[in-house]
């Protein structure tokens, strides 16, 4: 009966504790979860059975992970917050998957994606033909942003952060030295200077960093 108690008010102490830590971690939908917010999660939830399931042993042998745990994520969210680099390295980059009605053979193979997903992926987003698709982009999350013939046509950042996005000038037909180039030709002398860049409409639109405003 004494072992009971324990679990029970044990149960109700790390319930209310772990909506803290989530709340904490900020909020992010369960789909746009991180590789690291799941590694967190998963060892988190191992951390908590171990305290349910071990009333002998003391609470604290648990609470200590936990705060460890919380104190990891909350340092790579805020690297993650001022390198890109780490972002892409731990969240990934979107991979596009369609151009202009072709599949990138190459891209999905890459990924493990297949065509069975590919389809199904489509079909939930009401789209019949690859031929009605202009861009498809599979995000970190697994999931499929697709962009019709008829829609308007994704914005993709030329620089972010100060980080030139080579991959994404190369998708629009541009080059490195053409982004450069337009940057110095509004008085921009080095993307560094840039918080968020991208080419609309045959227009190039930027947004410098707040402290070089």
């Amino acid at each position: 009966m004494n072992d009971l108690f324990i679990i029970g008010i044990r149960t109700v102490f790390l319930y209310c504790l772990i909506l803290v830590v989530l709340r904490v971690m900020g909020k992010r939908e369960v789909g746009e979860l991180s590789v690291i917010d799941v590694v967190v999660f998963v060892i988190m939830a191992e951390v908590v059975a171990f305290a349910l399931d071990s009333p002998d042993k003391k609470l604290s042998h648990s609470l200590l992970p936990l705060f460890i745990l919380l104190g990891i994520q909350l340092l790579t969210s805020y690297i993650s917050l001022k390198s890109k680099k780490f972002r892409d390295l731990v969240d990934g980059d979107p991979v596009m998957i369609i151009k202009n009605g072709q599949i990138e053979e190459q891209a999905m193979r890459k990924q493990r994606y297949n065509l069975d997903d590919l389809f199904q992926q489509l079909r939930e987003q009401q789209v019949g033909s690859i031929q009605e698709v202009s861009y498809a982009f599979l995000e970190p999350s697994g999931n499929l942003s697709v962009f019709t013939i008829e829609d308007t046509q994704p914005v993709l950042a030329l620089i972010s952060d100060g980080v030139i996005q080579k991959r994404h000038i190369q998708i629009i037909g541009k080059t490195e030295e053409w982004l450069l180039s337009e940057l110095k030709s509004v008085g921009v002398s080095h993307p560094e200077y840039v918080f968020y860049c991208s080419f609309e409409q045959g227009k190039l639109h930027f947004q410098l960093k707040e402290k070089y405003q």
